[in-house]
């Protein structure tokens, strides 16, 4: 009897430490979404012409032209202005994983499963895309950023007061965030 009374310890004691982890990780579900709502992913085409910010949920915040961008063909601009958002959306992906992960716990592999995902849908690697996700940090992004007063804004002019962007609601299912990122980057649309 007290080798069963041991495993129902055991399993008791085991049973605590799930229920301690499971609030350890939602201890810090404010500072996440507060993360999250913060959250700005900025891309720019090959030729800096057309840049797009990207915001929590992959939402376009702003998209900005130079005037070398308004010379180009329509057809030219159309893809550039697509490959940009495509490219902002997915970096804006990639830090909302990141930052799930940091607060929840890596053994979720939600960042493999956002990289996996990217690379076969931008037909590269997933080494490729890490390597990528390693460029995007902020202290590398903050040194590239010039003051570059010629770009204008087409969605909200520069004298217009920043909005504070309301947290959007997290994704039902990670299936629900592979079909929307398949559908964005589906060129037959």
């Amino acid at each position: 009897m007290s080798a069963e009374f041991e495993q129902l310890v055991a399993e008791f004691e085991k049973f605590q430490s799930n229920l301690q982890n499971v609030d350890d990780r939602f201890a810090n579900i404010g500072g996440m979404q507060d993360e999250l709502s913060r959250l700005e992913a900025t891309a720019s085409s090959p030729d800096r012409s057309v840049t797009v910010v990207a915001g929590p949920g992959g939402a376009i915040m702003d998209v900005k032209f130079t005037d070398d961008a308004l010379r180009q063909r329509p057809e030219a601009l159309s893809a550039a202005l697509m490959s940009t958002i495509q490219q902002a959306v997915a970096e804006s992906a990639r830090k909302q994983a990141a930052i799930v992960e940091e607060h929840m716990g890596d053994d979720l592999n939600i960042v493999d499963q956002v990289l996996e995902t990217q690379a076969e849908l931008f037909g590269t690697t997933v080494e490729e895309m890490r390597a990528r996700m390693d460029e995007e940090s902020p202290s590398r992004r903050a040194a590239e950023q010039s003051d570059d007063y010629s770009e204008r804004s087409v969605l909200k002019s520069a004298d217009e007061p920043q909005r504070p962007q309301a947290p959007q609601p997290p994704a039902s299912s990670a299936s629900d965030g592979d079909r929307f990122l398949k559908n964005l980057f589906d060129d037959d649309h």
